[in-house]
């Protein structure tokens, strides 16, 4: 027994880290792999692909340092690009957090049964990853000039959309379209937040006197406003980047900066890579700023839902 303790004093002396050091360390070594994965994705997929694009810009065809990439991201076909984009996903932004919060409120703080909150939320998380060629195609065999509901719309009501001024291929079909995925991502992001109003608020405030109304315009709103503002950066940063709906939807038809982008690096006629990557990294700032704004109002948000 003697020859035991001394060996466990042994191991614990002054010259080593002791079982709790020993243990924080392999806590924190068994978190860092991890994370290790994150790091590794991060590094592959969104800081080297970033710094590349960085480098780019600044370069022309021949490899030659040049600020002319930057400077031709003010031509009138550019900025007319930017214009139109930054309105799409502010169209498709604010009218899928207005829809996607009605029905959020509707399913959540509505009385309805919870089988239809469990189908909504599926729903929801299934609808907000369909985009790209799929939902392009599912748009145009829909509502498309020969689509199902444009000749249903023909034929049985004698009303015809296409002459009435619609276009599935403008502006207005295009924020139509990225609606489909924009709606559900604003019920699942902003559920979350619905949970967190907490019945006691209602409760108290119905026991004051206050309406329905009164409860939403001075409580139900205002704690729930930050986090409203916050969906809205994110759904104009997630429309801003979307390109493959687009692209498959419209082509070259709808001058869109991911559109112009494809063009500029992969196209046969208007191939300037350097413009491209500066075309990219105009559309990351103004998604990073989206998301920047996202993060600090979510975070001043939590502190009324806690």
């Amino acid at each position: 027994m003697a020859e035991v303790s001394l060996a466990a004093d042994k191991a614990t002396g002054p010259g080593s880290p002791g079982p709790v050091v020993s243990r924080w360390r392999s806590q924190h070594l068994g978190a860092w792999l991890g994370v290790l994965p994150f790091i590794a994705f991060a590094l592959l997929f969104l800081i080297i692909p970033t710094l590349f694009l960085i480098g780019t810009a600044f370069v022309d065809r021949e490899g030659n340092f040049t600020l002319q990439n930057l400077i031709d991201l003010g031509t009138d076909q550019v900025m007319s690009a930017f214009s139109i984009s930054i309105r799409v996903s502010a169209a498709s932004a604010f009218f899928g957090a207005a829809i996607g919060l009605a029905i959020a409120l509707a399913v959540i703080r509505g009385r309805l049964p919870n089988a239809i909150r469990s189908t909504v939320m599926t729903f929801s998380g299934v609808a907000s990853n369909f985009a790209g060629l799929p939902l392009a195609f599912a748009f145009i065999a829909t509502l498309g000039r020969l689509g199902l509901v444009t000749v249903i719309l023909r034929t049985v009501f004698g009303f015809d959309i296409y002459k009435s001024g619609f276009n599935l291929l403008s502006f207005t079909g295009l924020t139509l379209t990225y609606l489909y995925f924009q709606i559900p991502l604003m019920v699942l992001i902003i559920a979350p937040a619905i949970d967190g109003l907490k019945r006691e608020w209602s409760e108290a405030a119905q026991t004051l006197g206050a309406s329905r109304l009164q409860f939403w315009l001075h409580i139900g709103f205002p704690v729930l406003w930050p986090n409203l503002l916050g969906t809205l950066s994110l759904l104009f940063a997630n429309a801003f980047g979307a390109i493959a709906t687009a692209y498959a939807l419209t082509g070259s038809s709808l001058n869109i900066v991911p559109i112009l982008l494809y063009a500029q690096i992969r196209g046969d006629v208007l191939h300037n890579p350097g413009l491209g990557a500066a075309l990219a990294l105009g559309m990351i700032a103004i998604t990073a700023l989206a998301n920047v704004i996202y993060i600090v109002v979510r975070v001043r948000a939590e502190r009324w839902l806690k």
